[in-house]
């Protein structure tokens, strides 16, 4: 199968790369080199075409023959203030609707897409009293006054977390969270208008090697490693009881050649949505704790009680969909994986 593949110079994209030339497929590859995502401006792979999807229309020619897109590009990272607005709706939103467009042009009805938990915006929450809630933002005066719970608006009690479907209600909460999702409703259009068979993966909290060091693109893993490796302890937010699910990039990557496999059969719903995770629920201090004990410095975390507007406070989602209909499933859990992380080559 002939795959076109970009953002395949990243750190997810270089893994999945690896993933479907391992299974026999061709891989196109094509990747912008945003600074964002590679401070070091490096040569790339003779075999890697250095293309801005922006500008999709103009490298039209490389879709001839494809028969499946994988589209990974995207600018990442928190996306809090107003500034990174203009960013992300570029390269996120218009690179897609221009990516879908030099697809259609070329006759290529398949794609599978990078998307994220961040169009959950928060996760799944139940009080035993009354049931599934829907919380209003933690306000600012809880916070600060280290309450870092929801609560149920009924009793006041702090609410329990459950994992959260693909059929969850969607509320994204930065410009980056908002720019994935315009990115999943433009494939949902493009599918119905080309019409397409598309394939959107909702990554959770991805790590391992070649994770970049110190990028917006580096997660709290690698962050809590860093701080490691320069004399100092993970600082932890909140209370560390924030609970994520942690998947490995390897899985990632089998995830999206399945996909890639399933979308080019035809044999999935024509706008289908999976999560991609390990299934594997753990808290952020757990993660520092992890990190921490594979590098053996013994170094334990700190919990500052600090707090970003705007995090959500529980989001860990079932994979049960993507294991029942694309049979998907993560062989690479958080506490082997992380600790094995601490040791592993990162990218400057």
């Amino acid at each position: 199968m002939r795959v076109l593949l970009t953002g395949a110079a990243g750190f997810i994209g270089s893994a999945i790369w690896t993933e479907l030339a391992a299974r026999g497929h061709e891989v196109i590859a094509v990747d912008a080199f945003i600074p964002q995502a590679h401070p070091i401006d490096v040569d790339p792979r003779p075999d890697l075409h250095r293309h801005d999807v922006r500008r999709a229309m103009e490298w039209v020619a490389l879709f001839r023959g494809v028969d499946v897109v994988c589209h990974q590009a995207a600018m990442v990272g928190a996306g809090v203030t107003v500034s990174d607005l203009p960013a992300y709706a570029g390269h996120n939103d218009l690179g897609t609707a221009a990516l879908l467009a030099a697809m259609h042009a070329a006759g290529v009805s398949r794609i599978v897409l990078a998307s994220s938990m961040v169009v959950y915006g928060e996760g799944r929450y139940v009080c035993a009293t009354h049931g599934e809630q829907e919380p209003a933002p933690r306000s600012l005066a809880a916070l600060d006054a280290g309450d870092f719970e929801n609560h149920c608006p009924s009793c006041g009690g702090a609410l329990a977390w459950e994992t959260v479907a693909e059929s969850a209600r969607l509320d994204p909460r930065s410009s980056y969270a908002a720019s994935k999702l315009a990115q999943e409703h433009y494939v949902a259009a493009w599918t119905r208008q080309a019409p397409g068979t598309a394939i959107a993966l909702r990554y959770h909290n991805v790590y391992g090697p070649q994770m970049p060091r110190n990028t917006p693109y580096s997660g709290v893993a690698a962050l809590f490693r860093s701080a490691i490796e320069a004399g100092g302890v993970p600082e932890v937010y909140e209370d560390g009881g924030q609970m994520r699910d942690f998947v490995h990039v390897f899985d990632v990557a089998r995830a999206n050649a399945i996909a890639v496999e399933a979308v080019a059969l035809a044999q999935v719903e024509r706008g289908a949505v999976y999560n991609v995770c390990s299934g594997q629920p753990v808290s952020i201090l757990d993660v520092a704790r992890s990190v921490a004990s594979g590098t053996g410095s013994g170094r334990e975390p700190v919990v500052t009680g600090r707090y970003r507007v705007g995090d959500v406070r529980h989001i860990v989602a079932s994979p049960d969909r993507a294991e029942r209909e694309l049979g998907f499933t993560a062989e690479i859990g958080p506490r082997d994986g992380l600790p094995r992380f601490a040791t592993e080559p990162l990218r400057a």
